[in-house]
């Protein structure tokens, strides 16, 4: 699997997309975009971003929102201060997570339009049989 790496003296200010999976070991600021792989931040990485992912893994420091479609793993020395949504989630022992945690499973994400009109649909059908 491809991998690109952003060194220790690196500085990135501004949008970071791709679809390649992305380790991280310098400092960006602004929003990365790596819809369909994996963002690593690694223990030297420091990001103030807003970050979205398949699967997410956090050693160093995060500050902003994150959305995972699959994984949130925050390691033990980690630090994400910000707002999560994911499928599945992490925190390791030492780990520090300041936000919101919003789990969506895997049906209500991709089922979320059906799933307004069902409780109508049901309240309908249970007045229906009260009724009868």
């Amino acid at each position: 699997m491809e991998q690109a790496t952003i060194g220790r003296s690196l500085v990135i200010k501004g949008e970071v997309s791709g679809s390649e999976s992305l380790y991280i070991d310098g400092r960006i600021e602004g929003t990365i975009n790596i819809a369909e792989n994996r963002v690593t931040i690694g223990r030297n990485g420091v990001v103030a971003a807003n970050i979205s992912g398949r699967e997410v893994v956090i050693l160093g420091k995060v500050t902003g929102n994150v959305q995972c479609l699959d994984r949130l793993d925050i390691r033990s020395e980690g630090m994400l201060t910000g707002d999560v949504v994911t499928q599945r989630i992490s925190v390791e022992d030492g780990a520090v997570l300041k936000g919101s945690v919003q789990v969506k499973a895997v049906e209500q994400h991709k089922n979320e339009k059906q799933s307004h009109a069902k409780p109508v649909e049901q309240a309908k059908a249970a007045a229906a049989s009260a009724s009868a």
